[in-house]
């Protein structure tokens, strides 16, 4: 781009020192500039403030938020170049305090002559508290320009205090098109790209790559080195992609926020009786290699939470779809998941029970050990029963139509109060109408 300023990361470098040649596509396609990034344009479109600050050199400490392949590290780079600043990049997989020490001791050297730097820290999720910690002050005086990049959501992996002094720039999976163009281009840049092995593949071909790429572009790039490598007379055809694309994954990630994302949209396509939705999501997250049995677990306690006693069999439903998966295995134990998701997502719902007993553990919590009634205490020995203990209680079926309706067997102090309250939905519709005749039956005994 006119006008921008030199940077010392040179294109024949790579972002942790291996010679060019030996760099993947993906890396050698890596934009060079703002223009040549695909997708994010929220971020870098030319009206956008962040390209503006990019442009104008009003650079801030920043977290780079957004799945893999996304362009946070290309972006990094990008800042230190417009910055005019050295770029130094560590990886909080491979690298611990010590490294970190020394990143920040040659950045102090740089600031005590005059030049800024780009601190990369990749995957900064992955530093604990006290790692996080060690840039603050550095942070603070101006000697670095953080760049965290994170496939996490940051409120929950990054400590406040290293977030508080970092904007948060959220990316976000390359759309398929957009992949589609960044393909276009390796197959036709005869410098860093594929252009000189002059291959032959189309629209369609590279749409299926970019489709299996789920956003992310390097993974794109790398599918297409890979059919290019096998690829025939400079063709890449129908078997070729077959192969490559045999065992394709979707983006999950069995402890990160993909992960909980999906099983909350599960649960609550559930809960909104989406039929439809609930199997694509539990689908999604079987796909992504999540452990059956722990959906079947989830899907056993929406029976009980926002099933409930709408529809009782919810339980027994869960329950028998999680013998079956142990029993049959997978892959033939998912069918049965599939269709307790699906029963699970027509039934009645009501969360009446679980309100229910939140009440009642608040009253718990808020009333303390409150004394049993006199009349329902056990009375096992003569003491017991000369203290009281036992007296006045009344057999209900011994009772007219089974039920004592002058009993009272809640606490003194809870006297009148309720904590279940059913719906008007599935089974208890007749719940209701009976526990209401009992309630008012009840109310007019006892000469309330």
């Amino acid at each position: 781009m006119a006008g921008m300023p030199h940077h010392p990361f040179q294109p024949t470098d790579s972002l942790f020192g291996e010679p060019e040649a030996l760099k993947p596509l993906a890396e050698r396609m890596r934009p060079r500039n703002l223009d040549e990034i695909v997708g994010q344009r929220r971020l870098v479109a030319p009206d956008r403030a962040l390209r503006r600050a990019l442009e104008a050199g009003r650079l801030h400490s920043m977290v780079l938020w957004g799945p893999p392949g996304c362009g946070k590290t290309t972006l990094a780079l990008l800042v230190a170049q417009y910055a005019d600043a050295d770029f130094k990049a560590i990886s909080a997989v491979l690298s611990g305090l010590p490294e970190v020490r020394k990143a920040l001791a040659e950045a102090e050297g740089n600031f005590a002559q005059g030049r800024r730097t780009v601190l990369f820290v990749d995957e900064v999720h992955r530093f604990n508290k006290a790692q996080q910690d060690a840039f603050l002050p550095h942070i603070e005086r101006g000697v670095i320009l953080f760049v965290g990049a994170t496939t996490e959501n940051p409120s929950f992996e990054l400590n406040s205090a290293l977030l508080s002094r970092c904007r948060v720039h959220v990316l976000e999976a390359v759309s398929a098109d957009d992949i589609v163009a960044a393909l276009r281009r390796a197959l036709a840049d005869t410098e860093r790209g594929l252009g000189a092995q002059q291959l032959q593949v189309d629209d369609a071909s590279l749409q299926l790559i970019a489709q299996a790429a789920d956003g992310d572009v390097r993974r794109a790039l790398t599918l297409l080195e890979i059919a290019a490598e096998l690829a025939e007379d400079h063709r890449i055809d129908q078997p070729t992609l077959e192969q490559v694309l045999a065992d394709r994954t979707r983006r999950f990630d069995k402890q990160g926020e993909q992960f909980y994302d999906q099983i909350s949209a599960l649960h609550k396509s559930v809960r909104s009786s989406d039929p439809d939705a609930a199997v694509y999501w539990l689908t999604r997250m079987l796909d992504g290699g999540c452990d059956p049995r722990y959906l079947a677990r989830r899907m056993t306690r929406m029976a009980v939470e926002d099933v409930g006693l709408a529809e009782p069999r919810a339980w027994r439903m869960a329950l028998d779809a999680w013998d079956t998966f142990e029993r049959l295995g997978s892959p033939e134990g998912e069918l049965g998941l599939a269709q307790l998701a699906i029963w699970l997502a027509v039934a009645p719902k009501s969360n009446a029970a679980y309100q229910a007993f939140n009440a009642a553990r608040a009253a718990v919590r808020e009333t303390g050990t409150l004394d049993v009634p006199m009349h329902l205490r056990n009375a096992p020995t003569k003491l017991m029963k000369g203290l009281g203990y036992g007296k006045g209680y009344q057999y209900d079926h011994d009772a007219e139509g089974g039920i004592a309706l002058d009993q009272q067997c809640l606490p003194d102090e809870l006297e009148g109060t309720v904590f279940y309250e059913p719906v008007e939905r599935g089974l208890e519709l007749q719940l209701r109408d009976k526990l209401l005749a009992l309630r008012e039956a009840r109310r007019k005994a006892r000469g309330g």
